[in-house]
């Protein structure tokens, strides 16, 4: 009876998988509403005040799912390990988005705080790393821990578990996939103190568990040393803005709040060039003249930072889906203005963009419009190509549709 068990294990994961890698799910909007599940207890540990604090996680599932071992990714959010929160806006939309897509996602809370009233900000801030550190490896245990003792609550592949951060939470990430030895912790802590203990693994719950990883994405995150990646690291994939002044884009000082000097680090910049260095699988985003997380504030590169996403997690959890590093446009989802076979390139686009439309459309009255529905610009269609300049547009979101038929449209991101 155990050999058939252990045989019908082996035989489903694998069919499971490929229903899975359909060249939809995880890449187009497959689900149109999802259930967050709010504030499940998944930890608890000392805080930098030595008080013990539980630590809770929101647990994100597409609604109408059917199956039952899917991808699960864990967000950390950002704040400079002093602000933020699970749900806040830097990691909601990406929760929600990668949701509709067909992800399993959690967005955890870590231990805050920093003590700025030291002559000692490397020890206090590294202190604070090592914190979310350990929490994060915490809430990976904790889905492994549902599986094996609570009959899978989440529905999720035990083996195909990623982690995504923003700014401290790409530090926490980075820390996971490239800090794995004992050896690797700095050696000016005492990690006998209350919130530090537990080695690399730390104590903040649901021990006897893998906090093994299947990848990563960082966004504009660093670690402390590049010198703690191997080639056995997970995969990863890296954004970040070239004119960020509160995480290093390459290797340099790093400010608190950008006024108090803490310590050198490795921005992604550095890492990516470490992860080509290692021939590990890995992707880089670099945002030219933009500051620090930019997809928080920016349509364009909110669209961009989701698809790469998309396009990176997907080719890892799904072996016959390619790795591609660059812009994808992502089908609009079920409950959003449906499309046509009109087609804009390149897009985004800075300047110059040709747009391609089938014969019937010719004649036809076009318009591009913002996000708010304003008509920014119209014309009628002469040709089967259109060739259109769009550099007076600001950046943005928009949306090319057929004036007398808006259910006909294409989506344009200029940057």
């Amino acid at each position: 009876m155990k050999i058939s068990t252990l045989l019908l294990a082996l035989f489903a994961a694998p069919a499971l998988l490929t229903a899975q890698c359909d060249g939809e799910r995880y890449r187009e909007f497959v689900f149109d509403s999802l259930t967050k599940s709010a504030d499940i207890l998944y930890g608890s540990n000392y805080d930098f005040n030595d008080n013990l604090q539980d630590l809770y996680l929101d647990v994100y599932t597409p609604n109408g799912d059917t199956e039952t071992a899917r991808a699960l990714v864990i967000l950390a959010h950002g704040g400079s390990f002093m602000f933020g929160a699970k749900d806040g806006e830097d990691v909601v939309p990406l929760a929600e988005d990668l949701t509709k897509m067909g992800f399993v996602v959690a967005s955890i809370q870590y231990r805050l705080g920093i003590n700025l009233v030291t002559l000692n900000l490397e020890g206090t801030a590294t202190e604070a790393v090592v914190r979310g550190f350990h929490d994060m490896k915490a809430a990976i245990r904790y889905f492994r821990k549902d599986v094996a003792e609570n009959g899978n609550s989440f529905g999720i592949d035990p083996d195909q578990i990623y982690l995504g951060g923003v700014s401290a939470g790409g530090f926490i990430t980075l820390h996971c996939g490239a800090m794995d030895q004992e050896s690797e912790l700095p050696d000016y802590l005492d990690y006998t103190d209350l919130g530090l203990t537990g080695g690399i693994e730390g104590d903040t719950g649901n021990a006897g568990y893998s906090s093994e990883i299947a990848g990563l994405f960082n966004i504009a995150g660093a670690i402390k040393d590049t010198a703690y990646m191997s080639a056995q690291d997970p995969p990863m994939l890296n954004f970040h803005g070239t004119e960020d002044t509160v995480v290093p884009f390459d290797a340099d000082l790093l400010y608190l709040l950008s006024a108090f000097p803490v310590t050198e680090v490795d921005g992604s910049n550095a890492v990516a060039q470490k992860a080509d260095e290692l021939g590990l699988v890995n992707c880089f985003e670099i945002y030219e003249g933009q500051g620090h997380v930019p997809h928080t504030s920016n349509e364009a590169y909110y669209d961009t930072t989701r698809s790469i996403i998309s396009n990176f997690l997907s080719h890892l959890v799904c072996e016959n889906i390619e790795l591609d590093c660059s812009y994808r446009e992502i089908l609009v989802g079920v409950d959003e203005q449906p499309r046509t076979s009109l087609k804009v390139w390149p897009n985004p686009a800075t300047d110059q963009v040709r747009l391609e439309l089938p014969g019937t459309l010719r004649g036809e009255l076009l318009a591009i419009r913002d996000l708010h529905g304003r008509v920014v610009r119209s014309w009628r269609a002469s040709n089967l190509v259109e060739s259109l300049n769009v550099s007076e547009l600001p950046a943005g979101v928009y949306h090319v549709v057929v004036a007398d038929r808006p259910e006909v449209g294409t989506r344009l991101v200029i940057r």
